[in-house]
């Protein structure tokens, strides 16, 4: 197998989650590195928990952040079909074949009886793990109940004595023993398939080089490489993932507002920002540099600098991050991702709405933010108790009163004339600091801070600015 080919092989049962999409990501960056393929496959046979729309879903949000594969449903390829309940057939075969080699063999128990050996072996202290007692079952007795079509599951026999020895590009050498592991069920009541056998059946057929997984699988490793003893197949490379922690090194939780990619998306971070970020769950640059352009990313990334230790997921970090994207990314592309967070009408002077985004995008985190920081120069609210007083007092007044009239018999308003007039007004009046700027910001946009003068008039432009000025001057007695 000389080709790097992996395969990002999700189930269509919800959301991406922040789990899966560093998955895809990985696999996506490794290929992409090695000049290999990188193969959606849709794992379907679990149809009880499939979620409509969930697989359409799924390969939209990976398309929207970038990640787009060289094979799959969509786009087909040379080993399909890509779904895997497209493949019963093919997997059937293959648990008939093991189950006429004595690798694999029909059980009749029914959950009632399941529940009850472990419920047994729990009080015992055992190991739960199947008992194998229709194991124990004569030929003709399981012909007979296999006629009467008598419900069953078709189970692996795993080895009895046996030390499994894998090397996992990650880990390295990995030991586990046979003994730790259930015969597992390979073919489920309703004839689909479970993922051990299926996944194992895929990856041979579409010639999968390297599995790339989370960490929660690397227990069911040894039923897998014994599958592949005994079909007899070349065994893919391993390579499980480190899990991924709360800040509290708890496991992340599953709610969906915590891990769901698209939710992160809705609330306004850049894909650029998570990319990034879900990049640095578990691998590090050779630099150990924190900021990676997709691209950036394909070139330098390398499992072997992927991490055992699990990776903590800090929502600070990540805002961090997002902020940095938002000030570098052109401004032309922030304010595209923006617009759906503002009114249609005040996106209608796009010239001006830029001039908006660019102030705002330096005092953003995500964005919403953009909009939330916009809203002073669309409309003002009521000043605070202590504003209103402030604006009133003699000096403040004196600052209005001098601004409207230079700014009122200014032609040009660029930002270099502006400028001009806020300095000759520091030096005219002999007022300067919070007792000079403040009374402007409140009368123009209502807050204590914002962007400098120049700015401001940019954006509001003229009339408005002294009709907002006006507004704060005390009418004569």
């Amino acid at each position: 197998m000389n080709q790097t080919r992996v395969r990002f092989a999700p189930s269509p049962t919800g959301y991406l989650h922040i789990g899966g999409l560093r998955t895809a990501l990985y696999d996506y960056l490794f290929a992409r590195k090695s000049n290999g393929a990188c193969i959606l496959r849709i794992e379907d046979t679990d149809q009880n928990r499939e979620v409509e729309g969930a697989a359409e879903m799924l390969i939209s949000t990976l398309h929207e952040l970038g990640i787009d594969f060289d094979e799959s449903p969509a786009s087909g390829g040379e080993f399909g079909p890509y779904i895997q309940s497209q493949r019963l057939d093919l997997y059937r075969k293959h648990a008939a074949e093991l189950v006429k080699k004595g690798d694999a063999y029909p059980c009749f128990c029914t959950p009632e009886t399941l529940q009850q050996m472990r419920d047994e072996q729990q009080e015992k202290g055992e190991f739960v793990k199947y008992d194998r007692r229709c194991l124990a079952l004569s030929k003709d007795e399981v012909q007979a109940r296999l006629d009467s079509h008598e419900s069953h599951v078709i189970r692996l026999k795993m080895p009895d004595k046996r030390k499994f020895i894998f090397d996992d590009v990650i880990r390295g050498r990995v030991e586990m023993d046979a003994s730790q592991s259930d015969d597992q069920v390979i073919i489920k009541s309703d004839g689909f398939p479970t993922y051990h056998l299926a996944a194992t059946v895929d990856d041979h057929y579409m010639q999968i080089s390297h599995v790339i997984r989370g960490e929660e699988w690397l227990s069911s490793t040894p039923k897998h490489i014994w599958l592949y003893e005994c079909l007899g197949w070349e065994a893919p490379r391993w390579v499980h993932l480190p899990l991924i922690l709360n800040t509290d090194r708890s496991k992340l939780s599953k709610r969906m507002n915590d891990v769901s990619v698209q939710s992160y998306l809705q609330k306004g971070y850049l894909r650029e920002a998570l990319l990034n970020f879900v990049a640095l769950l578990g691998w590090h640059g050779a630099d150990d540099r924190e900021l990676y352009s997709l691209e950036e990313l394909c070139e330098n990334f390398s499992l072997e600098r992927v991490n055992k230790a699990g990776a903590v997921f800090d929502l600070v970090k990540l805002d961090w991050m997002n902020g940095q994207y938002l000030r570098s990314l052109p401004l032309e592309t922030i304010a595209k991702r923006a617009e759906p967070w503002f009114q249609p009408k005040d996106v209608l002077d796009y010239p001006r709405y830029l001039k908006i985004i660019e102030a705002a995008r330096d005092r953003s985190t995500l964005l919403p933010d953009l909009a939330e920081y916009a809203k002073m120069f669309f409309c003002l609210d009521d000043l605070t108790e202590s504003d209103a007083q402030f604006i009133l007092i003699e000096t403040s007044q004196k600052v209005l009163a001098w601004y409207s009239h230079a700014l009122e018999a200014t032609a040009d308003i660029s930002a270099e004339n502006v400028a001009e007039i806020t300095n000759r007004g520091i030096q005219e009046l002999g007022i300067k600091g919070k007792n000079y700027y403040m009374p402007l910001r409140l009368a123009l946009i209502g807050k204590q801070h914002g962007p400098d003068m120049p700015t401001t008039i940019e954006i509001l432009g003229k009339e408005e600015s002294l009709v907002r000025l006006r507004k704060h001057l005390a009418k004569p007695n």
